[in-house]
């Protein structure tokens, strides 16, 4: 059942709210239970994961009325006006109260005070919120940043439409040491987030109460419970022989668990390939859902059992895989067999290989052998999660000397190469066998000579028909590639979109040789963002400061600012600043960005640059360069040296620091 938990603002009375009846209590519960588990869920810690996370929030909730006091007597009958549904009263504050300080204690000390908490029974189901859209899932990967307190009081002056001043009376009283730097904070996350902020927390990402279900571990549990019948069978066999022994004999000896042990392992380990799923041939073009779970198999070895057997017996193993198996996993991918069937995307002969493709538990598995002579077999697992129509439309199926051959998505109409270096080249058509596999796609050499990428085009039968670049970085999982125009150029704020254009291109020429640097790292997206572009002294032409975010599997976020000169030809200048493994900086949730550099301009003479993004309406310089203008660019004339400090004026938000904290000198142009 789906919860519809909106509801108006309310706010607590100015005292504590008195314990009500018990009566009250439920009641109160039952009609605000969906607004109080989302509300206990989103202060939860991401780290107890979507499962425990979800039992969680409803074992704290239902707890709540453990401190109600005794339901007290009816009053006397008389003229009486009903209470409005949803309207809010001290019985939903006292309960909000309760909730908020328990999921504070939890977030705090979650072995210990979920191990004091009984969380409801679920057997053989996985349960966890349904999947919600990009933006839903950014701020989900941003509030996991933050601390329990910040989330406490994002979701209260959010969620439930406090007060600033009776947020944190609230959160005084749940025991929340600072609770007026914890609703500055939550302030300053809100203010990032904008205006949707209330939309998104009511989205299914955030609803623990509308969630979906998925087996366990279904092969373990069939083992696990022939094992129990065993057992049973030869305990109430050894209970008959003792009742019909007469004659006294010695007891025999215990019996070791150790064989019975061994072979639960074992046949857990045994993955049954009649169990792999299947999606029908046509499923894509008719759904809502248009990802790794919609790709039929494909290729002429789907129905080589021995084969998918190796495969899964590979997987099942992992790290304890035998020692011809070679393994390889994209980092932060775990290695773990599948809690269920796996689903069966490829199997068949590539480039003198036998080749078997999977997906479970959002990730990819790709297992090859020799078809002929010796060698051993490869194992490789990367993460896929939330994969969609461009980040699921490719999955590398075989590597030789020749490139890169990827299995598409059963949606991609359309495919070609072409060479991010040379934008006004046109791309080459990439051939496809029937199967959906493609010639070899050229691997970029070392020294930057050429950049490959593969250009998609979507079938117009799922609506998305549109067309994207996909870079390969040596993953199973090629890049997509996006950008975000510069400002006064027409394009809204905070729009990345496809680099296919003669714009897109063009942009993407100049950090193309940066690609390379991502290899191995588990990147899923990348986009390059223009946040600003400034007119130089001297007359010496035009520079753009970029800022290129990578987004990855696990949904961390790594940035490098840049700042280009007028000179098309050349490289990137990288902004010295840190290099933090997870930022929300350019991304939705990190849209202000202001950066500087030294710059010596043709004449030789010195100068300091600054740029700010569009939102950035002043800049003021302290230290070796001191100077404050209006606007989005400052250039001054120095010849000094050393770290500069740069604050950004953003209307709303408050001071905006520079990025980073040493500057360098940039050549001419």
């Amino acid at each position: 059942m789906q919860s519809h938990d909106t509801f108006p603002s309310t706010d607590i009375p100015h005292s504590a709210p008195p314990r009500p009846g018990r009566s009250d209590a439920e009641a109160a519960l039952v009609e605000h239970y969906p607004r109080l588990v989302r509300l206990a869920h989103l202060i939860l810690p991401p780290s107890l994961g979507r499962h425990r996370r979800v039992l969680a929030a409803h074992a704290l909730v239902q707890k709540s009325l453990a401190t109600a006091g005794p339901s007290r007597p009816a009053a006397a009958p008389g003229p009486t006006v009903p209470a409005q549904r949803g309207e809010p009263g001290p019985v939903l504050a006292w309960l909000r109260q309760g909730v908020v300080a328990a999921a504070l204690r939890a977030a705090a000390r979650p072995r210990w005070s979920l191990g004091r908490t009984p969380l409801p029974t679920v057997l053989g189901l996985r349960l966890f919120p349904g999947a919600g859209g990009d933006d839903e899932l950014a701020l989900e990967s941003a509030l996991a940043t933050a601390t329990p307190e910040v989330r406490a009081a994002f979701a209260l002056r959010v969620l439930e439409g406090l007060t600033a001043r009776s947020a944190s009376r609230l959160l005084a009283t749940a025991g929340v040491a600072a609770p007026d730097e914890a609703l500055r904070d939550a302030e300053r996350f809100r203010s990032t987030v904008g205006a949707d902020a209330e939309s998104l927390l009511h989205g299914t990402e955030f609803d623990p109460c509308t969630v979906q279900a998925r087996p366990t571990d279904l092969l373990r549990r069939r083992h696990r419970t022939r094992l129990t019948a065993f057992v049973a069978a030869l305990l109430l066999a050894g209970s008959a022989t003792a009742a019909l022994t007469l004659r006294s004999d010695p007891p025999p000896p215990p019996v070791s668990s150790q064989p019975l042990t061994a072979l639960a392992a074992a046949s857990a380990r045994a993955a049954d390939p009649e169990l792999l799923l299947r999606a029908p041939a046509d499923r894509w073009s008719d759904t809502a859902r248009v990802d790794l779970t919609q790709w039929p198999a494909r290729g002429a070895g789907t129905g080589d059992k021995a084969l998918l057997s190796r495969a899964l017996d590979a997987w099942a193993r992992g790290t304890g895989a035998p020692t011809d198996v070679r393994l390889t996993v994209t980092p932060g991918t775990p290695t773990s067999p599948p809690a269920a069937p796996a689903q069966l995307l490829f199997a068949g002969p590539v480039d003198g290989s036998a080749v078997v493709l999977l997906h479970a538990d959002d990730r990819i598995v790709r297992y090859a052998e020799p078809l002929i002579g010796r060698g051993g077999a490869v194992l490789e697992l990367a993460r896929a999660d939330d994969a969609d129509v461009t980040t699921g439309a490719a999955v590398a199926v075989s590597r030789t000397l020749l490139g890169a051959r990827f299995l598409l998505a059963p949606w991609i109409d359309e495919s070609a190469v072409r060479d991010l270096l040379r934008p006004d080249v046109p791309a080459r058509r990439l051939a496809v066998s029937e199967d959906g596999v493609t010639d070899p796609v050229p691997q970029a050499p070392g020294d930057c000579r050429q950049v490959p990428a593969l250009q998609v085009r979507s079938s117009t039968r799922i609506v998305e028909d549109h067309s994207f670049l996909l870079a390969d970085l040596g993953e199973l999982s090629p890049t997509h590639l996006t950008w975000t125009p510069a400002p006064g150029t027409g394009a809204p704020a905070r729009q990345p979109r496809e680099a296919t254009s003669a714009a897109g291109l063009a942009a993407w020429a100049r950090s193309a040789c940066e690609l390379p640097g991502l290899r191995g790292t588990g990147v899923r997206a990348v986009n390059r963002w223009e946040f600003a572009r400034q007119t130089l002294p001297e007359r010496a032409g035009r520079v753009t400061w970029t800022c290129t975010r990578a987004e990855h599997w696990d949904g961390r976020g790594r940035v490098a600012v840049a700042w280009e000169g007028p000179d098309v030809r050349g490289r990137p200048v990288r902004v010295p600043g840190p290099a933090p493994e997870d930022t929300a900086a350019c991304s939705r949730f990190g849209q202000h960005l202001l950066a500087g550099t030294y710059w010596t301009a043709p004449s030789g003479t010195r100068y300091y640059l600054a740029a700010g993004s569009r939102a950035v309406t002043a800049i003021t310089a302290r230290g070796p360069v001191s100077a404050t203008v209006r606007g989005q660019g400052l250039a001054v004339r120095t010849n000094a040296a050393g770290e500069v400090r740069l604050t950004g004026t953003v209307p709303g938000s408050g001071a905006l620091r520079g990025w980073g904290e040493t500057e360098r000198e940039s050549g001419g142009s």
